[in-house]
């Protein structure tokens, strides 16, 4: 077990205010591996004050100086991308291949792509009598979920230091590890002191101080409505600007034109990905009555490959609330054709890839985020009750449409109540906008739309 010490504030590694430390377990053998500090409200201060303090130089420093400090942080995620995977691996228990792919790959391509976005955005363009100036909102409060650890963190950071602001990021409390490290990644990028400031910490303390602090002018949150919706109103309350990227229930719409084969085989995949810690995944599958009998055996089938394919859950917390959702949906009357609530190993906080059929609308698990590799598969009887099914619960973060005619699912698409949806298992754009609908959050990430969620704009008319 390794103790690490310190924060990262103002260009170096800092002494914590006070002495409690939080363990970092491996969810796999569930055994502590290390520990870091339990940041307190006066770390808070610390960072946000070295925040405040760099960002008249970074906000002048000009784009393209900005872009090249990122390239330059992209290429030491290259170079210590191995060490990433196994980090995360460690202390999420994702396998290692997820963790260099995934974990690893995807913020590598999206620091990259702010480091095109901050040579080429127009910070500054002219319309009739006016110059319009794109402007850094200030400094950012970055609150980041253990799910994806690096990815969130480089999706809130790439962005806002392409827009010139500053940031204090405070990592899960699960998944602190990788956070440090793409704190060393920062300070090897040669990006300035202050401009990147991390404290760990629990959520409730520095969490909350962070939210709170007067010298914060945009809190950017990736987790739970619930939690969302106090951050939003911390941030409403003192006039700051806020970005909410929340829960999910996103529905996976197989047409009956589809390749029904393939849409389940995809859709299953999509749901086990990350051991189902995905806020996007696919979670319900919908299915004309017709071909409800088969897509059901094939998506029984198809979890039935994955037991000893994904790894565990984050914690024990999450694995017993997984494994209630289990119990409840048995209980409600839906019917398990694959998995349950056991594990399928002695050790570790592990799930078994689980499926529902004969799951209704109303029932709880077709209606509440449950983070876990479980699939509710519905029937609809036409494209109306789809659509119906499909707009039917509070979030809209995602979806999925599968049609043998792409214009017929485009069509379908349009009408979903959703920040994102995948027509015939499009792939992922690190540069399409990401972001829900209704309780899935407020605002944007990744590509442009996720750059000028930290501009503001000023207007000079002569």
């Amino acid at each position: 077990m390794k103790a690490y010490d310190g924060m990262y504030i103002d260009g170096a590694w800092r002494p914590a205010a006070g002495p409690d430390v939080i363990e970092v377990v491996n969810p796999a053998d569930e055994q502590v591996i290390a520990t870091v500090p339990a940041g307190t409200v006066e770390d808070v201060d610390a960072a946000v004050r070295a925040a405040r303090a760099a960002l008249p130089g970074w906000a002048a420093t000009p784009p393209a100086e900005r872009a090249a400090r990122l390239a330059a942080l992209r290429d030491v995620l290259v170079a210590r991308q191995d060490e990433i995977a196994e980090t995360v691996t460690a202390e999420l228990g994702s396998p290692l291949k997820l963790s260099g792919a995934v974990h690893a790959g995807v913020p590598i391509a999206v620091t990259g792509s702010y480091a095109e976005l901050a040579a080429t955005y127009a910070f500054e363009e002219r319309t009739g009598n006016s110059t319009i100036l794109h402007e850094p909102v200030g400094v950012v409060g970055a609150i980041t979920p253990w799910n994806y650890p690096l990815h969130q963190i480089v999706a809130k950071t790439a962005p806002a230091l392409a827009a010139g602001c500053t940031v204090v990021v405070k990592p899960a409390e699960d998944t602190p590890l990788v956070a440090r490290l793409f704190a060393e990644a920062v300070h090897e990028a040669g990006i300035p002191a202050g401009v990147f400031n991390l404290v760990t910490g629990l959520g409730p303390v520095a969490g909350q101080a962070l939210a709170e602090h007067p010298g914060v002018d945009l809190v950017s949150f990736t987790g739970s409505t619930a939690v969302g919706r106090r951050i939003g109103a911390i941030a409403t309350g003192m006039v700051k600007k806020v970005a909410l990227e929340l829960g999910g229930k996103s529905a996976n719409v197989i047409l009956p034109s589809a390749d029904l084969a393939r849409a389940v085989n995809v859709g299953v995949a999509n749901v086990m990905s990350n051991s189902g810690q995905t806020c996007s995944a696919w979670t319900r599958m919908l299915v004309h009555h017709d071909r409800y009998d088969e897509a059901v055996e094939l998506a029984a089938a198809a979890a039935a490959k994955y037991g000893d394919r994904i790894g565990p859950l984050v914690n024990a917390k999450q694995q017993e609330r997984v494994r209630g959702y289990i119990e409840k949906g048995v209980a409600e009357g839906a019917r398990l054709v694959a998995g349950g609530p056991g594990s399928p190993h002695e050790k570790g906080y592990h799930v078994s890839p689980t499926v529902f059929a004969d799951v209704t609308p109303e029932m709880t698990i077709a209606q509440e985020e449950i983070f876990g590799p479980v699939l509710s598969i519905l029937r609809y009887t036409d494209e109306e009750d789809a659509l119906r099914i499909a707009n039917g619960t509070v979030y809209g973060l995602a979806g999925a449409v599968w049609a043998g005619d792409e214009a017929e699912a485009v069509a379908f698409a349009r009408r979903m109540e959703t920040g994102q949806v995948d027509i015939n298992g499009g792939r992922f754009n690190p540069l399409a906008p990401f972001g829900g609908y209704k309780q899935s959050g407020v605002g944007r990430e990744l590509g442009t739309h996720g750059l000028t969620e930290y501009l503001q704009t000023k207007s000079l008319q002569f």
